[in-house]
């Protein structure tokens, strides 16, 4: 990988100053105060990355699941930076508008599920999903049902920071500590086929299912506005629901003239093998909030899509809502040609075949006495470590040791929850970069013990 003109030169001892200075000035998010290593990145090409020491790694999370088309890609450099020399920044307030982002709302509409023709910009996935929960309440609000403020979502669902979507996000860590948050939320129980104790025997969808009837009743269909979920949940394990799962789910919460809003912020782009995860069920949500992948990360950018009914409803005396960067020209000419590249390179179906190929290599993993579960959608694939196969308990220590020791040991970078390893690799990976990920998961999971500890 070389190093392009102007970068700083790997192994220079500006690297000391860099930690230094990382230490003193940055607040990072999940790193406790005691931590005082650093790894500066400086460069990426296609599927790796390169510190400021000069290592190469294996970009195996995609960044955050964002990079789709790879590190840099000049397509991108060049439209964005022709898009600077044009009309760098603008607005959509009221009546005002760009060419950019027109186009993008037609390539965007054409791209999704049938149905979904009217968009909303934003500048990431939590923004999104902010929008979508505000949409939601209002569409009810203008229909004359001002009490269907309810939200329904699901436990270990990530959707974000915000106040709102950190109050739907299921995961304790994002509510403690931080006040009260938003009311009128309550997280059902999320279908993971992998944990079969939570249902007890009965089967998931019908497990889960029962349950979203017994809330509905509870609460009242006329109090609730929407449910939210990742069609696959990519925090919370890379958990892939039985195929039933969202077509019965919709057609409940329809039913009950309750909104269905599908998070994409991840699975969107081309990381299941489907533009959208939802074209992979067979489900046409009321909104579906997308981001990351909408330009590789090259520059933050989002998109909630709408159907006509909602957003008809939502902008019948204007919808009150709008952020700064809603619609900017520069991030929508960088997603416009991030979709060029994923068309023009058929990145769907490479995302399919590399990963049906990864998929293979990783099977013998279950094996391994801490190897519960391997799973795999497109290029989203999760392995849950386990501390005992028969009851499927975690590893004590979680999976962040088992992911400092691939990066340490094998130059491979990923992400870890408490039980699974998660793998999001840029889209254009090949089958090289593949057996690369393959062997070092092979290299390493092989020295896990069940009690966390890694030996060597």
């Amino acid at each position: 990988m070389p190093t392009p003109s102007g970068a700083p030169v790997p192994g220079s001892d500006r690297t000391a100053d860099w930690v230094r200075a990382d230490r003193d000035r940055l607040i990072h998010p999940n790193l406790p105060a005691d931590r005082t290593d650093r790894l500066i990145m400086v460069e990426g090409r296609g599927c790796h990355v390169r510190d400021s020491t000069g290592r190469s790694y294996l970009d195996a999370a995609a960044v955050l699941g964002m990079m789709q088309v790879g590190h840099a890609r000049p397509e991108i450099v060049e439209a964005t930076a022709a898009q600077m020399n044009a009309l760098e920044c603008f607005h959509l307030w009221e009546t005002m508008s760009n060419d950019k982002a027109v186009e993008l709302a037609v390539r965007l509409t054409d791209l999704a599920p049938a149905g979904l023709d009217r968009v909303f910009f934003t500048s990431g996935g939590a923004e999104g999903n902010e929008i979508a929960l505000r949409m939601a309440r209002y569409h009810h609000y203008r229909k004359g049902q001002p009490e269907r403020t309810w939200i329904l979502s699901r436990k270990s669902a990530y959707h974000g920071i915000a106040y709102g979507s950190g109050s739907v996000s299921g995961l304790d860590v994002y509510h403690q500590g931080f006040g009260p948050t938003l009311p009128d939320v309550h997280h059902l129980t999320a279908p993971d086929p992998y944990q079969t104790a939570v249902y007890g025997g009965e089967d998931v969808t019908e497990f889960c299912l029962r349950e979203l009837r017994e809330t509905i009743e509870r609460i009242g269909p006329d109090r609730i506005a929407a449910m939210i979920g990742e069609p696959v949940m990519s925090v919370g394990g890379a958990v892939i629901p039985p195929a039933d799962y969202w077509p019965r789910v919709a057609e409940l919460l329809r039913e009950h003239g309750i909104l269905l809003i599908f998070d994409e912020v991840v699975t969107g782009y081309g990381r299941t093998g489907h533009w959208f995860a939802a074209q992979y069920f067979g489900v046409v949500p009321d909104l579906m909030v997308t981001a990351k992948g909408i330009t590789s990360g090259y520059v933050p950018h989002g998109a909630v899509l709408v159907t006509e009914e909602v957003a008809a409803t939502v902008t019948s005396a204007g919808f009150p809502i709008g952020y700064t960067y809603t619609g900017h020209p520069t991030a929508c000419a960088a997603a416009l040609a991030n979709l060029d590249i994923i068309e023009g390179e058929d990145l769907l179906g490479n995302a399919t075949k590399i990963g049906g190929h990864l998929a293979g290599r990783l099977e013998p993993l279950r094996e391994l006495p801490v190897v519960g579960d391997v799973r795999q959608i497109g290029l989203m694939l999760g392995i849950e470590l386990v501390a005992d196969r028969r009851t499927r308990a975690p590893l004590p220590t979680g999976t962040a040791p088992v992911a400092q020791a691939l990066r340490e040991d094998a130059s491979i970078i990923l992400r870890g929850n408490p039980r699974a390893l998660l793998i999001n690799p840029p889209l254009v990976m090949d089958r090289e970069a593949a057996d690369e990920l393959a062997d070092g998961l092979h290299a390493v999971l092989a020295r896990v013990e069940p009690d966390g500890r890694i030996r060597g």
